[in-house]
């Protein structure tokens, strides 16, 4: 079973709706890039309709590259500018001459990447202009399908930043940014967004203590619980709309644990749901709780989106499967391997994504909160990364970039350019050595994945079957893909409902209005 996660978090305004999704069940067969040498792009497939791009100006490809993507570029140049400051007046402060000499490397190289970024600006320019993407150059990594891809879509005239797919412009904007401190020697293992996402998970504070004390009191409930698919199915689909909705407010009704509680759940819980399915416009908990329940000993792999507090649920998703259920014995995470979509989690986040909080200082309780409760439930997991029960796909010390690691070139998979759909049929070949070596990996997984990369981007009518979306991708292992719906494609919603929803003038695709 395999969760593949993207967008799942609710940011709607108090007061106004959010329409989320979970989409069905299908059978995916992902296949990965172990040989680059074996990509062919004339296999790529071909949705029946265009991809979204940023032409016409109401879209919110529209909006990405001529708002969020500037935002996004200034960070980073901004970023750079203030370390290379501090790093110059740590080298003024020190008085070892070896030390200075290193110092003096990082700014150099700082100042290079400065350099090289502040061409952001001309690139800035030249993505309100409609100007040509240029290949990425060569850092040492893999670019071989990206700058594939800007030569197949150059020979149909598709490779400006309006006319490029808004899915692999984006991809290629990261890869772009990753290039710069891939081509140095003392940035190579920066992440530009790493403070930035430390900071994000610190505000959510409260959250964290109060799922950490929700799951101590399912502990003292773990026996009953276990012999009990009934009340443990309640629980499921409360887990389930915490990592949709990605707040702990949805986690209210499972602040207490007792028995007499359970049974009180069984009945509110009910409720709770009901008034949460009017913003959920597809909806297969039902079947997603039965295919848990015929699992056993089973796998389960989790596509990682959000670092912070979507890690963290992650996490506590995983724990309920594992300590809770009798279904599922083994979590595997999969990371992306380099600095994706600003929040994405790299190998080094997840490394570093218990011991810090394990520090009563990096995350002090609030006030009426435990620190046991929270230490209790990360020094488990700690355990189950040593044992193996939580594992990521790759080993936790793989660089950014992913180096020549087996595990790590079969994780680049999900740094693909683009709509991972396109991309299953030319990786197939490459894919069979790793899959007769690794067999297990692709046995019965149940997975949480961005829906624009598993649907392509393309501009399917809404009411499309999920799994005609998926095109090849369709055909070995259920996929639930938990969504919020913040981008033009939508797919698997009633035909009715949807038209209802165009009419009404509503944002409804991008901002779930």
């Amino acid at each position: 079973m395999v969760i593949m996660r993207r967008w799942i978090d609710a940011s709607g305004r108090p007061g106004s709706p959010i329409h989320h999704r979970v989409s069905s069940f299908t059978s995916t067969l992902v296949r990965t890039n172990v040989l680059h040498s074996a990509f062919d792009s004339s296999d790529m497939f071909e949705a029946p309709y265009p991809p979204y791009d940023p032409t016409d100006p109401k879209g919110f490809s529209y909006t990405t590259v001529v708002h969020r993507w500037p935002v996004i570029i200034t960070g980073v140049i901004d970023r750079m500018h203030r370390l290379s400051h501090d790093l110059c007046l740590e080298m003024n402060a020190e008085q070892s001459e070896p030390k200075k000499e290193s110092f003096k490397l990082r700014i150099d190289e700082a100042k290079g990447i400065i350099e090289k970024a502040s061409e952001i600006s001309r690139l800035k320019y030249e993505m309100g202009r409609n100007y040509i993407m240029e290949p990425i150059p060569a850092d040492g990594e893999s670019n071989e399908m990206y700058n594939s891809e800007l030569e197949r879509l150059a020979a149909d005239a598709k490779n400006t930043w309006f006319t490029a797919p808004w899915l692999f412009a984006e991809c290629y904007l990261y890869r772009l940014l990753r290039s710069y401190f891939a081509q140095t020697t003392q940035w190579c293992s920066f992440d530009p967004f790493a403070s930035q996402k430390i900071d994000t998970f610190k505000q959510s504070a409260k959250a964290i203590y109060q799922i950490a004390t929700t799951m101590h009191q399912l502990q003292e409930e773990h026996a009953k619980l276990e012999s009990d698919p009934e009340k443990l199915g309640v629980l499921f689909k409360e887990m389930i709309q915490m990592c949709l909705w990605g707040n702990a407010t949805d986690l209210s009704l499972l602040t207490h644990m007792s028995a007499s509680d359970i049974e009180h759940l069984q009945t509110v819980g009910k409720d709770a749901q009901a008034a949460r399915a009017e913003f959920i416009l597809r909806d297969d908990q039902e079947k997603v709780w039965n295919h848990v329940k015929s699992l056993s000993n089973g796998k389960v792999d989790f596509v990682l989106d959000n670092a912070g507090f979507e890690l963290f649920t992650d996490f506590v998703l995983a724990d309920f499967l594992v300590t809770y259920t009798p279904y599922v014995s083994t979590v595997i995470f999969h990371p992306k391997l380099i600095p994706w979509f600003v929040s994405d989690v790299t190998p080094d986040d997840f490394a570093n994504s218990i011991a810090p909080v394990l520090d009563r200082e990096f995350l002090p309780p609030p006030p009426g909160m435990d620190f046991e409760h929270l230490r209790t439930m990360l020094k488990r997991w700690e355990k189950y990364i040593a044992d193996g029960i939580f594992a990521l796909s790759v080993p936790t010390t793989t660089p950014l970039g992913g180096g020549s690691d087996g595990a790590a070139q079969l994780a680049e998979f999900w740094d693909l350019p683009g709509a991972l759909l396109e991309y299953a049929i030319p990786c197939s070949q490459s894919l069979e050595c790793a899959r007769s070596q690794q067999s297990r990996y692709f046995q019965r997984r149940f997975e949480v994945i961005t829906a624009s990369s598993l649907t392509g981007d393309v501009q399917w009518p809404a009411w499309t079957p999920f799994s005609t979306a998926l095109g090849p991708l369709a055909g070995s292992f259920p996929i639930l893909s938990l969504r919020t719906n913040k981008a033009d494609v939508v797919v698997g919603v009633e035909r009715e409902i949807a038209e209802k929803l165009d009419e009404s003038g509503s944002k409804w695709r991008v901002d779930g209005r």
